[in-house]
């Protein structure tokens, strides 16, 4: 695995490998996952492709995201939409110059809209630029699946003995609720599953 910041800007001059962004976020997980959850899923992520595969180099985390539907929970550091937008179609811009493709690795869902319209537009403009969201069956937010895989990748940061049940009903039919007030009107813990029966 090649990280970014690991290399002086010659040893990229003979050569055009595949950045991969880790684009995460810096908000609540209920009482027991660290606010950088979706930042460390998108970064193990991108550091598993790097292993995987020859020519990817893996580019610092952006660890703020579009993540208003936290607001009111105390650590949720949000940059908004406009603001992510603008930063991400620099970044992709800036990389052309050294990069064959740029993939942008997306651990939170809040990324989403923004983020298809980022490709849209760089992919419009001639730059080869990808982007991926993992997808998993389970809860929704902070509950059972990601405490699972944070559980996997930073076990040191998971403090079930405060795990919370919270908000257990279906995202589509939570979704109405959340657009409304989002998560803190919905789950007074930031919830959104189970996590106590998780496990690595």
């Amino acid at each position: 695995m090649t990280n970014l910041v690991d290399l002086a800007w010659t040893d990229l001059q003979d050569i055009r490998p595949m950045l991969v962004v880790p684009c995460g976020s810096t908000e609540q997980h209920g009482p027991h996952l660290p606010l950088s959850t979706d930042t460390d899923i998108a970064i193990a992520l991108c550091e598993g492709l790097a292993a995987s595969r020859p020519g990817v180099v893996v580019a610092p985390p952006l660890a703020y995201g579009s993540s208003g539907e936290h607001a009111g929970f105390p650590g949720t550091l949000s940059i908004g939409q406009q603001a992510l937008e603008l930063v991400v179609i620099e970044l992709v811009r800036s990389a052309a110059e050294a990069f064959d493709a740029v993939v942008l690795v997306s651990g939170h869902g809040g990324n989403a809209a923004t983020l298809t319209r980022v490709v849209r537009q760089l992919s419009d403009e001639g730059h080869q630029v990808h982007l991926h969201f993992p997808r998993w069956e389970g809860d929704a937010h902070a509950g059972r699946t990601e405490t699972a895989l944070m559980l996997a990748l930073r076990p040191e940061a998971v403090r079930l003995d405060v795990a919370e049940v919270g908000d257990t009903r279906p995202l589509a039919e939570l979704l109405p609720a959340l657009r409304a007030s989002g998560v803190h009107g919905v789950s007074a813990n930031g919830v959104l599953g189970d996590p106590r029966e998780a496990t690595a």
